[in-house]
Protein backbone atom coordinates (compact mmCIF):
# COMPACT_ATOMS: atom_id res chain seq x y z
CA UNK A 1 0.00 0.00 0.00
CA UNK A 2 1.32 3.37 -0.44
CA UNK A 3 3.32 4.88 1.97
CA UNK A 4 2.59 9.35 2.47
CA UNK A 5 5.36 10.79 4.70
CA UNK A 6 3.33 12.95 7.49
CA UNK A 7 3.59 16.41 6.32
CA UNK A 8 2.65 18.26 9.37
CA UNK A 9 -0.30 20.42 7.56
CA UNK A 10 1.66 21.40 4.63
CA UNK A 11 -0.02 22.91 2.19
CA UNK A 12 -0.50 20.39 -1.15
CA UNK A 13 -2.34 21.03 -4.51
CA UNK A 14 -3.94 17.69 -5.92
CA UNK A 15 -5.42 17.04 -9.28
CA UNK A 16 -9.06 16.07 -8.72
CA UNK A 17 -10.61 15.28 -11.93
CA UNK A 18 -13.83 13.44 -9.72
CA UNK A 19 -12.30 9.68 -11.07
CA UNK A 20 -11.72 7.05 -8.46
CA UNK A 21 -8.45 7.07 -8.77
CA UNK A 22 -8.03 10.90 -7.70
CA UNK A 23 -10.19 10.40 -5.24
CA UNK A 24 -8.20 7.85 -3.34
CA UNK A 25 -5.30 10.53 -4.20
CA UNK A 26 -7.01 13.02 -2.61
CA UNK A 27 -8.06 10.77 0.85
CA UNK A 28 -4.15 9.47 1.03
CA UNK A 29 -3.05 13.07 0.62
CA UNK A 30 -5.35 14.02 3.44
CA UNK A 31 -4.52 11.21 5.33
CA UNK A 32 -1.06 12.15 5.54
CA UNK A 33 -1.99 15.53 7.10
CA UNK A 34 -1.64 18.07 3.75
CA UNK A 35 -3.74 20.48 3.55
CA UNK A 36 -5.30 19.53 0.63
CA UNK A 37 -6.00 22.52 -2.29
CA UNK A 38 -7.82 20.56 -4.98
CA UNK A 39 -7.52 21.29 -8.77
CA UNK A 40 -10.08 19.99 -11.08
CA UNK A 41 -9.78 21.22 -15.02
CA UNK A 42 -12.92 21.45 -16.89
CA UNK A 43 -11.87 20.71 -20.18
CA UNK A 44 -15.40 20.66 -21.62
CA UNK A 45 -15.16 16.52 -21.65
CA UNK A 46 -17.88 15.32 -23.45
CA UNK A 47 -20.07 15.26 -20.30
CA UNK A 48 -19.93 17.21 -16.96
CA UNK A 49 -21.13 14.29 -14.55
CA UNK A 50 -17.14 13.91 -13.68
CA UNK A 51 -16.88 17.55 -12.37
CA UNK A 52 -20.20 17.15 -9.99
CA UNK A 53 -18.16 14.22 -8.50
CA UNK A 54 -15.48 16.25 -8.20
CA UNK A 55 -17.33 19.10 -6.09
CA UNK A 56 -18.75 16.37 -3.80
CA UNK A 57 -15.36 14.61 -3.38
CA UNK A 58 -14.17 17.89 -2.46
CA UNK A 59 -16.13 18.95 -0.04
CA UNK A 60 -15.99 15.49 1.70
CA UNK A 61 -12.48 15.56 2.02
CA UNK A 62 -12.24 19.08 3.59
CA UNK A 63 -10.55 20.48 0.19
CA UNK A 64 -9.08 24.36 2.20
CA UNK A 65 -10.38 25.45 -1.66
CA UNK A 66 -11.18 23.93 -4.77
CA UNK A 67 -10.50 25.32 -7.93
CA UNK A 68 -12.60 24.56 -11.69
CA UNK A 69 -10.48 25.92 -14.31
CA UNK A 70 -11.87 25.75 -17.17
CA UNK A 71 -10.25 24.87 -20.22
CA UNK A 72 -11.59 24.09 -24.01
CA UNK A 73 -10.20 21.40 -25.16
CA UNK A 74 -12.50 20.72 -27.69
CA UNK A 75 -10.88 23.57 -29.90
CA UNK A 76 -8.40 20.63 -30.67
CA UNK A 77 -10.42 17.44 -30.64
CA UNK A 78 -8.19 14.64 -31.14
CA UNK A 79 -10.35 12.41 -28.61
CA UNK A 80 -13.54 10.49 -27.84
CA UNK A 81 -13.66 12.80 -25.27
CA UNK A 82 -13.31 15.96 -26.67
CA UNK A 83 -14.48 15.33 -30.34
CA UNK A 84 -17.43 13.78 -32.26
CA UNK A 85 -15.72 10.29 -32.02
CA UNK A 86 -17.61 7.32 -30.88
CA UNK A 87 -16.33 5.62 -27.20
CA UNK A 88 -15.16 2.07 -27.79
CA UNK A 89 -17.63 -0.42 -25.74
CA UNK A 90 -15.79 -3.74 -27.39
CA UNK A 91 -13.45 -4.13 -24.38
CA UNK A 92 -9.55 -2.92 -23.51
CA UNK A 93 -7.08 -3.31 -26.82
CA UNK A 94 -3.23 -3.67 -26.76
CA UNK A 95 -3.65 0.17 -28.44
CA UNK A 96 -3.46 3.55 -27.14
CA UNK A 97 -7.30 3.90 -27.67
CA UNK A 98 -9.19 6.73 -29.06
CA UNK A 99 -10.25 8.14 -25.63
CA UNK A 100 -6.39 9.33 -24.98
CA UNK A 101 -6.71 13.21 -24.98
CA UNK A 102 -3.43 14.49 -26.60
CA UNK A 103 -0.72 15.16 -23.76
CA UNK A 104 -3.84 16.07 -21.23
CA UNK A 105 -1.55 15.07 -18.00
CA UNK A 106 0.94 16.86 -18.83
CA UNK A 107 -1.54 20.39 -19.22
CA UNK A 108 -3.02 19.15 -16.45
CA UNK A 109 0.16 19.32 -14.29
CA UNK A 110 1.67 22.32 -15.95
CA UNK A 111 -1.79 24.32 -14.66
CA UNK A 112 -1.31 22.01 -11.23
CA UNK A 113 2.16 23.33 -10.62
CA UNK A 114 1.61 27.00 -11.28
CA UNK A 115 -0.89 27.05 -8.98
CA UNK A 116 1.47 25.48 -6.24
CA UNK A 117 4.18 27.74 -7.16
CA UNK A 118 1.80 30.23 -6.49
CA UNK A 119 0.53 28.87 -3.02
CA UNK A 120 4.29 28.32 -2.19
CA UNK A 121 3.28 24.86 -2.30
CA UNK A 122 5.94 22.13 -2.93
CA UNK A 123 3.79 19.01 -3.21
CA UNK A 124 1.71 17.51 -5.72
CA UNK A 125 -0.74 14.89 -6.10
CA UNK A 126 -1.75 13.05 -9.16
CA UNK A 127 -3.87 9.64 -9.69
CA UNK A 128 -2.15 8.13 -12.47
CA UNK A 129 -1.68 4.45 -12.60
CA UNK A 130 0.29 2.10 -14.71
CA UNK A 131 -0.98 -1.12 -14.43
CA UNK A 132 -4.82 -1.46 -14.50
CA UNK A 133 -5.21 1.80 -17.01
CA UNK A 134 -6.21 1.88 -20.81
CA UNK A 135 -2.67 2.44 -21.98
CA UNK A 136 -2.42 6.42 -21.85
CA UNK A 137 1.28 7.64 -22.29
CA UNK A 138 0.82 10.22 -19.49
CA UNK A 139 0.38 7.69 -17.02
CA UNK A 140 4.06 5.88 -17.29
CA UNK A 141 6.40 6.26 -14.00
CA UNK A 142 8.94 7.87 -16.89
CA UNK A 143 6.23 10.92 -17.56
CA UNK A 144 5.87 11.62 -13.87
CA UNK A 145 9.99 11.48 -13.49
CA UNK A 146 10.46 13.42 -16.34
CA UNK A 147 7.50 16.02 -15.57
CA UNK A 148 9.45 16.28 -12.04
CA UNK A 149 12.79 16.92 -13.63
CA UNK A 150 10.77 19.94 -15.77
CA UNK A 151 8.91 21.12 -12.54
CA UNK A 152 12.48 22.05 -11.31
CA UNK A 153 13.45 23.76 -14.41
CA UNK A 154 10.58 25.32 -15.09
CA UNK A 155 10.03 27.65 -12.29
CA UNK A 156 11.13 30.00 -10.12
CA UNK A 157 11.35 28.14 -6.68
CA UNK A 158 12.89 25.21 -8.55
CA UNK A 159 15.59 27.74 -9.80
CA UNK A 160 15.76 28.75 -6.39
CA UNK A 161 16.52 25.31 -4.84
CA UNK A 162 12.85 24.54 -3.40
CA UNK A 163 12.52 21.42 -5.89
CA UNK A 164 8.78 20.02 -6.38
CA UNK A 165 7.53 16.45 -5.49
CA UNK A 166 4.93 14.77 -7.55
CA UNK A 167 3.02 12.12 -5.83
CA UNK A 168 1.71 9.65 -7.61
CA UNK A 169 0.77 7.36 -4.79
CA UNK A 170 -1.00 4.96 -7.12
CA UNK A 171 1.34 4.01 -9.58
CA UNK A 172 2.07 0.30 -9.10
CA UNK A 173 -1.35 -0.53 -7.58
CA UNK A 174 -4.43 -2.80 -9.65
CA UNK A 175 -7.54 -1.93 -9.41
CA UNK A 176 -8.31 -3.95 -6.93
CA UNK A 177 -5.99 -2.64 -4.74
CA UNK A 178 -7.75 1.28 -5.50
CA UNK A 179 -11.23 -0.40 -4.41
CA UNK A 180 -9.84 -1.41 -1.24
CA UNK A 181 -7.88 2.05 -0.56
CA UNK A 182 -11.07 4.14 -0.98
CA UNK A 183 -12.95 1.42 1.65
CA UNK A 184 -9.98 1.48 4.22
CA UNK A 185 -10.08 6.01 3.85
CA UNK A 186 -13.83 5.33 4.32
CA UNK A 187 -14.42 7.07 1.42
CA UNK A 188 -18.03 5.97 -0.49
CA UNK A 189 -16.42 4.87 -3.85
CA UNK A 190 -20.21 6.56 -5.75
CA UNK A 191 -19.17 9.78 -4.91
CA UNK A 192 -16.07 9.13 -7.66
CA UNK A 193 -17.18 9.12 -11.86
CA UNK A 194 -15.24 6.64 -13.94
CA UNK A 195 -17.84 6.14 -17.26
CA UNK A 196 -16.37 7.93 -20.33
CA UNK A 197 -20.26 7.85 -22.11
CA UNK A 198 -22.94 8.03 -19.34
CA UNK A 199 -26.52 7.43 -20.89
CA UNK A 200 -28.95 10.35 -20.88
CA UNK A 201 -30.87 8.81 -17.83
CA UNK A 202 -27.41 9.29 -16.00
CA UNK A 203 -26.01 5.86 -15.70
CA UNK A 204 -22.50 4.87 -16.10
CA UNK A 205 -22.67 2.87 -19.38
CA UNK A 206 -20.95 0.05 -18.23
CA UNK A 207 -18.94 -1.27 -21.31
CA UNK A 208 -16.32 1.68 -21.98
CA UNK A 209 -12.42 0.91 -20.93
CA UNK A 210 -12.95 2.88 -17.75
CA UNK A 211 -15.79 0.96 -16.53
CA UNK A 212 -14.78 -2.40 -17.17
CA UNK A 213 -12.04 -1.63 -15.05
CA UNK A 214 -13.36 -0.16 -12.30
CA UNK A 215 -16.43 -2.99 -11.83
CA UNK A 216 -13.68 -5.42 -12.08
CA UNK A 217 -11.03 -3.90 -9.75
CA UNK A 218 -14.38 -3.59 -7.31
CA UNK A 219 -15.44 -7.58 -7.72
CA UNK A 220 -11.78 -8.54 -7.27
CA UNK A 221 -11.51 -6.20 -4.26
CA UNK A 222 -14.94 -7.71 -2.84
CA UNK A 223 -15.53 -4.20 -2.13
CA UNK A 224 -19.45 -2.43 -2.94
CA UNK A 225 -19.69 0.23 -5.30
CA UNK A 226 -23.48 1.45 -5.68
CA UNK A 227 -22.31 3.12 -8.96
CA UNK A 228 -25.06 2.47 -11.25
CA UNK A 229 -24.32 0.69 -14.61
CA UNK A 230 -26.80 0.51 -17.56
CA UNK A 231 -25.00 -2.58 -18.51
Amino acid sequence: MPQIAQSNGRAAVVLLSGGLDSMVVAGLAREAGYQVHALTIDYNQRHRREIDAARVIAEAIGAARHVILPLDLRQFGGSALTDDIAVPKVGIGDDIPVTYVPARNLVFLSLTLAWAEALSACDIFIGVNALDYSGYPDCRPEFIAGFQQLAELATKAGAEGSPFKIHAPLQFLGKAEIAAEADRLGLDPAMSWSCYDPTSEGLACGLCDSCRLRKAGFADAGVTDRTAYAA
